[in-house]
């Protein structure tokens, strides 16, 4: 398992985001299955637990309700070892991560997966854009530390093992550095 220590695994907290379709989903779930942590979609918690304030007829979403999310998620936050996975971060405190993965994804492939998952109209245009113009990696860099931001394509499978490789190996780093 690359050195690590899983006694010690509860102490880093990892964020991934970007627009949807990207694989932060696939990328948390392997990582935390790999390294023993606490793999937690955003959605899905908002989902369980209603954590809404309203629905958006244009997008054909649920609005998250942002202030519960946090309160939701606030004692996990403090145990450590944890995989957070959202399309967006500006609302998450800035002391919760210690380092944030912005994933991206070339047009060609993020259209079809969107496609796929039955976007279509100003929703599916509006995430492409979204992935141009580099959204999601833009209100990163604003939210956290320069340092803590790190871009990762995520375009096929062998994107998916370098950035787990990669990821790991910083794990292992963070944990020399802080233990």
């Amino acid at each position: 398992m690359n050195g690590i220590d899983l006694n010690n695994i509860s102490l880093y907290i990892i964020c991934f985001i970007g627009t949807p379709g990207v694989g932060k989903t696939t990328l948390g779930k392997e990582l935390a299955a790999r390294v023993g942590a606490t793999y937690i979609n955003v959605g899905d918690l908002a989902k369980e637990g209603e954590l809404y304030e309203g629905f958006d007829e244009e997008y054909e979403c649920p609005i998250l309700d942002e202030d519960r999310v946090i309160d939701e998620l606030e004692d996990k936050m403090n145990e450590g070892g944890v995989i957070v996975d959202y399309h967006g971060c500006d609302f998450f405190p800035e002391r919760w991560f210690h380092i944030v993965f912005v994933l991206r994804t070339e047009n060609s492939f993020l259209y079809d997966r969107l496609e796929s998952r039955g976007y279509k109209g100003k929703k599916l245009q509006d995430n492409i854009q979204c992935e141009i113009f580099q959204t999601i990696y833009e209100e990163a860099m604003s939210s956290y530390k320069e340092e803590i931001v790190h871009q990762l394509p995520s375009n096929t499978p062998e994107d998916l093992e370098r950035n787990l490789d990669q990821i790991i190996q910083w794990i292992e780093q963070w944990m020399k550095d802080n233990n």
